[in-house]
Formats: structure tokens, C-alpha cells, sequence
């Protein structure tokens, strides 16, 4: 396709160019978005969801039987979910009608219904929900009786985890099959095809330098649609000389320059980005953990990534190094003082600091056996001696409080009983194997054998 795009689609004078691009915007042609003029028109078009619609794959045999389940399709935007869509309902023969979750209403729905006694749903109606997840209950509950009778195949998509935001009788009825970003190897040719397909409708002699189709693949953060986004700003944008147009790797940088980015602070992504960095960090691998640091802040985030850093110096690095959450505290308040970009600095340096310190969950671990033990209704009363020393009201079999107080004592230590009766000799805490720790185990295991010798 490069090669094919360099000897261009032919030459036209620049007024020509100009009318021609009049007559098309007039037909609806290039005010349609690329992504859909450029939509695949067969499955093997399709780019990327090669587990799904490859050769034997489950979605792929589906589309080819002719028979429609109720699906869910599950994945970031601009993987084909559209167009998988799309294919199964004219490969099925049924009217396809589209709905989109954010604007919706029950009324949209009870029309898509009335069209079930009409001619044209007499073989019956594929629904195509996109974004489900913005339907409420009711408007979901809505469907059952029609999806259940078979009257109506639902095709719905998300970008939300299905089993957290779908009504659960819908899900009962579905198959959900999960999309998945597209590779920038498989995104090269929708890019080819975008490239060709606009030279093809402006007529242009159109030339790329090498590298352009490649750069725009990946970075388009598997999204096809904003791959074929970047296509047409990149045409719209090179310069025209005589007919022709060169989109230089220079330009297309600089439009696909954030184009990678794909966030959402209040969904699944956003709560992935923030697990990825801890995970990292709590793995031992700097790298991986800068780079999902460096994705939260370009997307301009930059109290998530300080909050998390401070309970992954507690959670994860803990006694192993208690110093590790002072110094991840300065670089935070550093870091919100700085603001954007140069918080990245001492984020930056947490983070490293972090992924290379010695790990231990220990305290973690202790306060969670010991939640457990309190939510479970046990140990709720107190051991005398550490009650209130005044608490010796009538009826008060055992007068005094006969606390030890440690300072009076050789070493600072006097053995008696800290837990309640029912937990007595509860352990919740066991050092970890780091010279922290294992300093301080040793510490005290001496002092405590020589009291008990």
C-alpha cells in the first residue's frame, strides 16, 4: 500500500480538486467520518479480533451460521464491535436498528418493538445497544420479554465491564465476547486502506514518506477509529501543490502525537492504569511501573498516581523499609506543589525509589487478620490491666487494675496480657525476611527469652 500510495491515484488541476470535494460533501461523503466510509465490508477486512473472527474462531462461526445468539460485545472503542455488528445482521438477513445507551429513551425502545408487526421486522429485528451501560434497569428490563420470546436478537456493547454495569437477566441471555485492542501490525492496513480510500474520493496524487502508516498505527493505542481519524487530519492538513499532496512523518507525528492516550478517570481504564503501576511497583520492575506512571500523567492525572504511591509505600514496601513513605510523602507534596509537568520529577523518583526497595506486607497482613478477628464479633471485651484505673465501680470482683507499667522495668519490658481473653495468644504479625524486620525480631526475641529464662 505504501508503494501504491507514493505512485499516487492520479493527477488533477487544483481547481478540479476543489469541485470535486464540493460535489462530495454535498452527497454526504466526506462529512461522514472516515471510520465509517472505510468500514469493513467482509470479515476478513476486519483488523485485530483474530481470537474471535479468525478462521475456526467462535464469533467467526456464528457470523457464517446464519443463526443469532444474543451477544454482548465487550472492549475499548474503535475495535469493530460496530462492524462485527453490522456484518451479522446482514449476513443473518435481519434489519439491523441502532441504539446508542447515552441518549436512548423507553420510547426508542417501544418504537424499535412496534416494528416487530410491521413488514420490515417480519424476519425479525437485530437491536444494536451501543454503550448499554448507560440504560438504567427499567429501560434494559424493558427487552427481556422480546429477547427471551426471540423476537428481538440484542447485540449490545460496552467499553464498562459487562458483569459490574449490565442488569443480570440480560447477561443470563448473552454470550459476552470480549474485543480487544487492535495491534499496530493489524492496524497498518486500515490505515492503508484509509490513505487510499481518501486519495481515491479527492482524486489526489497522494505521497507519504516512509514510516507515516506505521507511526499512525501505533499510535493510535489500538483504536482503529482514531487511527483513520489521524488519516483524514493528515490529508486535510498537507499542504496541496498542484493536485498533490505529501504527508511527511513529521506531520503525522504531530497529530498522533496524544492520539495513544485512551483514559477515562471515572471508568475501567482509569482503575487498570492505577493496578498496572502498583502491581509494578510491588513486582520489582522500575520500567514497567515509569511507564504507567508516565501514561496517568499525560492524560494530566495527577492525584491518583500521588494517592496510590503513598499506599504502596505502606502496603507494599512497608517495614521492609519505613522510611520509604516519608520520602514518598515529600516527593507527593513536592509534586502537588510543582504541579504539571514537573511533578513528574519526584514522581518519577518515588516510583523508582519504590519498585527498588526491599518488599514487605506484613503490617498490611497483620491489620487485615485483625479486622477479620474484629468483624467477626470477637475480642470485644478488655484485659483488666488496661482498662481506666478508676474503673473499679461496685460489684467489681476484682479491685485494683494491677497494670505493669514497662519503664519500671529492666529492658523496658514486663510480660503480661495485652489481648482480650478470647484472643489471647493471637499472632497476627510475622516478620518478614529483610534486615528491618528481622533487626528488630531479633530484638526483642532476646530481650523476651532472657525475662522467661
Amino acid at each position: 500500500m505504501l508503494a501504491d500510495c507514493r505512485r499516487g491515484f492520479g493527477v488533477v488541476p487544483k481547481q478540479r480538486l476543489i469541485a470535486s470535494r464540493f460535489t462530495n460533501r454535498e452527497k454526504g461523503v466526506i462529512s461522514m467520518p472516515l471510520a465509517d466510509r472505510a468500514r469493513p465490508k467482509t470479515i476478513d477486512d476486519v483488523v485485530g479480533q483474530k481470537h474471535l473472527i479468525g478462521p475456526g474462531r467462535p464469533l467467526r462461526n456464528i457470523i457464517l451460521s446464519g443463526e443469532l445468539p444474543n451477544m454482548i460485545f465487550y472492549g475499548p472503542s474503535g475495535t469493530g464491535k460496530t462492524t462485527v455488528a453490522r456484518m451479522i445482521a446482514e449476513n443473518a438477513g435481519k434489519r439491523l436498528h441502532k441504539l446508542n445507551g447515552t441518549n436512548a429513551s423507553l420510547a426508542d425502545i417501544k418504537q424499535v418493538v412496534g416494528e416487530l408487526d410491521t413488514i420490515m421486522g417480519q424476519n425479525g429485528i437485530v437491536l444494536y445497544l451501543d454503550e448499554i451501560q448507560y440504560l438504567n434497569k427499567k429501560q434494559q428490563q424493558s427487552l427481556l420479554e422480546y429477547i427471551e420470546s426471540g423476537r428481538i436478537t440484542l447485540i449490545a456493547s460496552t467499553t464498562e465491564n459487562p458483569y459490574f454495569y449490565i442488569y443480570n437477566a440480560i447477561l443470563s441471555r448473552a454470550t459476552v465476547f470480549e474485543f480487544k485492542s487492535v495491534p499496530p501490525q493489524e492496524a497498518e492496513a486500515a490505515v492503508e486502506r484509509g490513505f487510499r480510500l481518501v486519495a481515491e474520493e479527492q482524486k489526489l496524487e497522494l505521497t507519504l514518506e516512509e514510516g507515516v502508516t506505521a507511526h499512525i498505527a501505533r499510535g493510535c493505542g489500538g483504536d482503529v477509529r482514531k487511527a483513520l481519524n489521524t488519516v483524514e487530519l493528515c490529508v486535510l492538513a498537507a499542504e496541496l501543490r498542484d493536485g498533490k499532496k505529501t504527508v511527511s512523518l513529521e506531520l503525522a507525528k504531530e497529530l498522533t502525537q496524544k492520539s495513544a492516550m485512551r483514559y477515562d478517570r471515572a471508568g475501567d481504564e482509569h482503575y487498570d492504569l492505577l493496578s498496572a503501576l502498583q502491581k509494578s511497583i510491588r513486582g520489582s520492575d522500575e520500567n514497567a511501573a515509569l511507564h504507567y506512571l508516565a501514561r496517568l500523567l499525560t492524560a494530566g492525572d495527577l492525584l491518583s498516581p500521588c494517592r496510590r504511591l503513598l499506599v504502596i509505600a505502606a502496603e507494599d514496601i512497608g517495614l521492609a523499609y519505613p522510611q520509604a513513605i516519608a520520602i514518598v510523602k515529600a516527593c507527593v507534596d513536592a509534586a502537588v506543589q510543582l504541579g504539571l509537568p514537573e511533578a513528574q520529577i519526584p514522581l518519577a523518583e518515588a516510583v523508582v525509589l519504590l519498585a527498588t526497595a526491599p518488599k514487605s506486607n506484613t503490617a498490611n497482613a497483620a491489620i487485615q487478620a485483625a479486622m477479620a478477628d474484629v468483624q467477626a464479633g470477637r475480642g470485644g471485651t478488655f484485659p483488666r490491666c488496661l482498662q481506666n484505673k478508676h474503673y473499679d465501680g461496685e460489684g467489681n470482683e476484682q479491685i485494683g487494675q494491677h497494670y505493669l507499667y514497662p519503664h519500671d522495668f529492666p529492658d523496658r519490658y514486663v510480660e503480661q496480657q495485652y489481648l482480650p481473653d478470647d484472643l489471647a495468644g493471637t499472632v497476627y504479625y510475622t516478620p518478614a525476611q529483610n534486615k528491618n524486620e528481622q533487626a528488630a525480631k531479633k530484638y526483642w526475641d532476646t530481650i523476651k527469652s532472657k525475662k522467661r529464662g
